[in-house]
């Protein structure tokens, strides 16, 4: 019995066309990749559906959804029930000897990592596999969540990329297709942003705008983030569900702290390059194999500048469940603390300019790290209100003007105790007179005096009235 074909597809016309083309040349072997959510089972339910693949194979088309097998002698059971075959006590070669001697025949099987993961199975599973590619006359295609392929299997190239995120007009078709009221284009695109154009996403939260209004559900993200499109029972119908499948993945799990990586990521937007993992000397061992393994599943990716990041929903999740601990963000703040102080040492030599790209990469990496440091308890605020000031620094005189957090640091000094800090702040806010109001300027002055007088700061003195 072959799935529904997908009542909304917008935004893999692309990758359908690419596989229709493989099949044209015979029956092909593929593997359509992708993070969880990305799509992968909708692209392989229209391809069994489409006219071009209904016409070759006729009724000789499986779909066969792995979800519950747990070694090979399960997957080839599935597969049996399928093909009608007797039960019994191991079907491998059963189905093998069925495809073997029948006519040309398309197999798709849905999810195949939840059986090919474990390391224990694994073997078995890839040699399964490679006895059905010697069949010249079965195509083969498998959905499996990450980037990798299955080996023993002789893919057939060009091998399709891992999909992506849909394009924001595909996103909003998809949107538009779901939601009956409409909405304008501005709230849209907001909610869209929330869900970084993830097709499963889409969706849950596209259905639940259509309940609720996109007003309503911009305003309970901010406090239930993706609880709202979590209700369902099954991957399909659940973000979060779908999420901690991929977390709980063996290739995960066999890489210590890739889950601590991953953590960190979802505070940084921005990413990381290979260069910040390795210079910024986080405490997680072996942090290029948590990298790979991240990839690998699908759970982060490398933009096109070579970041390392992870899409909004996954970031969302993993900072409800697992918030990267102060040890983790503490070298981060050192590394941008350093980066800035260079920035404004050498204001306006090469030396600045060239920490301007650095620093401009890494610009809402900067300002999440430092409002976790912001906090009156926390033992690092001395070093946050400083690279706070330093980070304004940059922004003013790059042209981006004064940065919010600069209107915070009053909440916070009091509790430092630290006259230099805050002659500094004093400091800057002159400083930054162009883009902000001072309202008693010389109440400012006798309070930055004061705290010159039990400080020996004499550069940031001459600033101050320069």
């Amino acid at each position: 019995m072959l799935p529904s074909e997908p009542k909304i597809f917008h935004g893999r016309e692309k990758e359908l066309s690419d596989i229709l083309k493989l099949f044209k040349e015979g029956s092909p072997r593929i593997a359509i990749l992708g993070a969880g959510g990305m799509g992968k089972t909708s692209l392989a339910r229209a391809i069994i559906h489409h006219q071009e693949i209904a016409a070759r194979y006729e009724q000789h088309r499986f779909f066969v959804a792995c979800d519950s097998a747990a070694n090979k002698v399960e997957l080839a059971a599935l597969i049996g029930v399928h093909l009608g075959l007797k039960p019994g006590k191991d079907l491998t070669q059963s189905v093998v000897q069925h495809f073997t001697g029948g006519p040309p025949s398309l197999l798709i099987l849905d999810n195949l990592e939840t059986v090919w993961e474990p390391r224990e199975s694994r073997g078995d599973v890839e040699e399964f596999l490679s006895l059905l590619t010697d069949i010249g006359h079965l195509g083969l295609l498998i959905t499996m969540r990450g980037a990798e392929r299955p080996a023993k299997v002789a893919w057939t190239r060009p091998f399709l990329s891992s999909l992506r995120p849909l394009k924001q007009d595909a996103a909003r078709q998809t949107f538009i297709d779901i939601v009956k009221d409409c909405h304008s284009p501005e709230d849209v695109d907001k909610v869209l942003s929330l869900t970084d154009n993830l097709p499963l996403a889409i969706d849950l939260i596209a259905h639940l705008v259509d309940l609720e209004g996109c007003s309503n559900v911009l305003a309970w993200w901010e406090t239930d983030k993706t609880c709202l499109i979590s209700e369902g029972y099954d991957k399909r119908s659940n973000l979060d569900l779908s999420i901690s499948l991929s977390l709980s993945s063996p290739r995960i799990k066999s890489v210590p702290h890739s889950d601590e990586l991953l953590s960190l990521l979802s505070i940084l937007p921005d990413g990381l390059s290979d260069v910040e993992l390795l210079q910024s000397k986080l405490p997680i061992e072996n942090i290029l194999g948590c990298k790979a393994a991240l990839i690998r599943t699908a759970l982060a990716y490398n933009d096109e500048q070579k970041r390392l990041k992870a899409l909004v929903p996954i970031r969302e999740y993993m900072y409800k469940i697992q918030p990267p601990s102060d040890y983790l963000i503490r070298p981060l703040l050192k590394h941008f603390h350093a980066l800035l102080e260079l920035h404004r040492e050498f204001l306006g030599t090469p030396v600045s300019s060239a920490t301007v790209v650095q620093i401009s990469s890494n610009l809402t990496n900067i300002k999440n790290v430092l409002r976790n440091g912001l906090r009156q308890d926390h033992l690092d605020l001395k070093d946050s209100i400083l690279c706070t000031l330093f980070l304004n620094v940059f922004s003013r005189t790059t042209g981006r003007g004064t940065i919010a957090l600069l209107h915070q640091l009053p909440n916070v000094l009091p509790h430092c105790c630290d006259h230099q800090l805050e002659a500094y702040f004093i400091t800057e806010l002159f400083g930054s007179w162009r883009h902000y109001l001072i309202s008693d300027p010389e109440s400012l002055v006798a309070q930055a005096l004061k705290h010159f007088g039990k400080c020996d700061y004499p550069d940031l003195e001459c600033r101050l009235f320069v």
